[in-house]
């Protein structure tokens, strides 16, 4: 596929690079993102493994020293929009916009019970959306919160197929991924179990998703649950093998003019 406009081949897009080779599409915001650094002054911070250290923990910080908030929700809405290619940013860059009404020294510099739910939907074997996104109650259980989730991305899904309807596709038994074993079998049993009572109504049009054969639930072990990298801080080497699962790739400026120079063989 070749990604091109009136004005010939695309290479820049609304802060998106866009690098193209026999290979495949590239796409990064390396120029954005150094502009980023630059206009808050963070050349000579020191480096972490990864975007959200393990040990960190953030809350209200009722007790922290203000910081302007201006300067925050600008840090923020600046790094929301580095996310459209940067997915393994998402759950830091999400975690720190909950404080945005009274940001203090420790938000800038970086809970509640409530669940982070995280999703990935691929075409194929291509990432072409994600999300992070703390749940909007306390959940009771972790399949609770895993059921939700579930549902949650099962919703981005059926979005997706409607999509690629108006292009003439037609999929049914779309795969979907969970860790849950106690959440896929409240999907896919057509009793109401009581553990579901309480859980809001809307939650449950996943069981007739499943019931019509339009999605098929599997069962993934933890290890190989790709969207935990958008619920939760992890250590170096898990986060290393999350994002190249995910389809990431460091490239230097070189190494993509080099890609878009190669002609097919």
């Amino acid at each position: 596929m070749d990604v091109t406009s009136m004005m010939g081949q695309m290479s820049f897009f609304l802060g998106l690079q866009i690098s193209q080779s026999p290979r495949g599409i590239f796409i990064n915001q390396s120029k954005y993102a150094s502009k980023i650094v630059k206009k808050y002054g963070l050349l000579s911070t020191d480096s972490v493994d990864t975007p959200m250290v393990k040990k960190n923990k953030l809350d209200k910080d009722l007790q922290g020293t203000p910081v302007d908030a201006t300067l925050y929700h600008g840090m923020i809405g600046s790094l929301m929009y580095l996310t459209s290619s940067r997915p393994d940013l998402i759950y830091a860059v999400c975690l720190c916009a909950r404080y945005q009404a009274k940001p203090t020294k420790k938000h800038l510099q970086a809970d509640t019970r409530r669940s982070t739910s995280g999703s990935a939907q691929f075409l194929g074997d291509k990432l072409v959306s994600w999300s992070s996104k703390k749940q909007k109650y306390t959940a009771i259980s972790s399949t609770e919160a895993e059921y939700i989730a579930l549902s949650r991305c099962c919703a981005q899904i059926l979005w997706m197929r409607s999509q690629l309807t108006d292009y003439g596709f037609q999929f049914n038994k779309i795969p979907l991924y969970c860790d849950n074993k106690s959440a896929i079998a409240l999907c896919c049993n057509n009793v109401q179990h009581s553990r579901a009572n309480h859980i809001y109504v809307r939650y449950h049009f996943i069981k007739e998703q499943v019931e019509n054969g339009i999605v098929e639930l599997y069962f993934i072990r933890t290890e190989y649950q790709l969207a935990d990298i958008f619920t939760k801080p992890l250590p170096r080497d898990r986060f290393n093998f999350l994002i190249e699962k995910l389809g990431m790739r460091s490239m230097s400026s070189d190494t993509l003019k080099r890609l878009a120079e190669e002609t097919d063989e």
